[in-house]
């Protein structure tokens, strides 16, 4: 068990490219400092996302204008993005970072920190158990994921979404395809409800299903379910080259039929599996919209880029977007804030960080460094 006479939470500003969510809003800052915390954030942590450093002087943080001495002063530092390995050298040694962080990924930084003594327990890794539910930044982020799809796709759809009787006639409204009902696929099928489509869904496993029906969409391809299809966490297990096949032969009806298709299926820790080949794009309708959020995992389509979005031969839209909830930052943060406070929470005992290295959670998000 590792434990600290007091703790100094520390708050960066992200320094990635186009991260605008900040990991700590002031509410939770406050509630830090009424534990009896000490909370610094560096000054414009939260501006991006219009948390103010106002806000947090009056939640009762202190903001510090550098991140070296932020970084040099924090037992637990809260991010978003993982540190860089700049950042990582700047860390107090032996201090507890709780952010997104893909080992295999993000390997020279992992390396970095535990050469720090520095223990990291990665948002990515947050067990699906009920005890961890307020901690799953995952779900979290997909909701704010799913949410925007579905106005992406909306605003780039060059047609209305619900059905509208006018004076010069009634239009029908237009049908929106989801692949992947997990948590963002599900927001995507509930707002594009809600903004009056015609919803279809798709998911290989069973269970989901059941909250596709809830929400009023049609389930396509049910042949396809299968009760063997999720892991003991509920996620997606990848499947065989034939299923994966199989699977795309029999969604590229919907397909061609889709005003919009919003892809969202992910096995965690690989590839997205690639669902919509190209030659389903091209006979799709001219004008219609791809929203690919499997894009920064390779995309559920064959054709997406990453970070780009372009008009084929045919004229259908592919919008590839990559980190789609910092797009809403100011909610991105608010949700992701608590999963953090809730983390921080946990490993606290005392007014001392105490990290059981036997302990389920811990042990699950713990990457390598101080706990382990």
């Amino acid at each position: 068990m590792t434990t600290q006479n007091s703790v100094t939470v520390a708050v960066p500003r992200e320094s990635k490219p186009g991260e605008l969510r900040v990991a700590l809003v002031p509410a939770d800052a406050g509630r830090l400092v009424k534990a009896g915390l000490t909370v610094k954030v560096q000054a414009g942590a939260g501006t991006a996302a219009h948390y103010t450093d106002a806000a947090y002087e009056k939640a009762g943080a202190t903001v510090v204008a550098d991140a070296a001495s932020l970084y040099g002063s924090a037992d637990a530092v809260l991010k978003v993005q993982p540190p860089t390995v700049d950042e990582a050298g700047q860390i107090k040694q032996g201090a507890l970072v709780i952010s997104f962080l893909q080992p295999v990924a993000d390997a020279a930084v992992v390396q970095a920190l535990v050469a720090r003594n520095i223990t990291v327990m990665s948002m990515n890794l947050v067990p699906r158990t009920t005890r961890a539910q307020v901690m799953d930044a995952l779900s979290s982020q997909a909701t704010v994921s799913g949410y925007r799809a579905a106005l992406l796709g909306a605003q780039t759809l060059p047609k209305f979404l619900p059905m509208l009787t006018t004076a010069a006639g009634t239009i029908p409204p237009a049908t929106v395809f989801v692949i992947g009902a997990g948590v963002a696929g599900l927001q995507a099928i509930a707002t594009s409800r809600r903004l009056g489509a015609n919803v279809r869904a798709f998911d290989i496993r069973d269970a989901a299903r059941e909250e596709v029906l809830s929400l009023g969409a049609t389930f396509v391809a049910a042949d396809l379910v299968s009760k063997d299809a999720q892991d003991a966490g509920g996620y997606a297990k990848e499947q065989s080259e034939e299923a994966k096949k199989a699977t795309a032969a029999a969604l590229a009806k919907h397909v061609a039929e889709s005003d919009c298709l919003i892809l969202s299926a992910s096995v965690p820790g690989k590839k997205a599996p690639t669902l919509v080949t190209a030659e389903m794009v091209a006979a799709m309708k001219h004008g219609a919209v791809i929203v690919d959020l499997a894009a920064e995992q390779g995309g559920n389509c064959a054709i997406t880029k990453p970070g780009e979005t372009y008009v084929t031969d045919n004229f259908v839209t592919v919008c590839g977007p990559v980190n789609v909830a910092s797009s809403m930052p100011t909610h991105a943060s608010l949700l992701y804030s608590k999963n953090t406070l809730s983390v921080l929470q946990y490993v606290v005992k005392d007014g001392a960080l105490a990290l059981n290295p036997e302990d389920e959670i811990v042990k699950a998000m713990s990457v390598k460094g101080g706990a382990q």
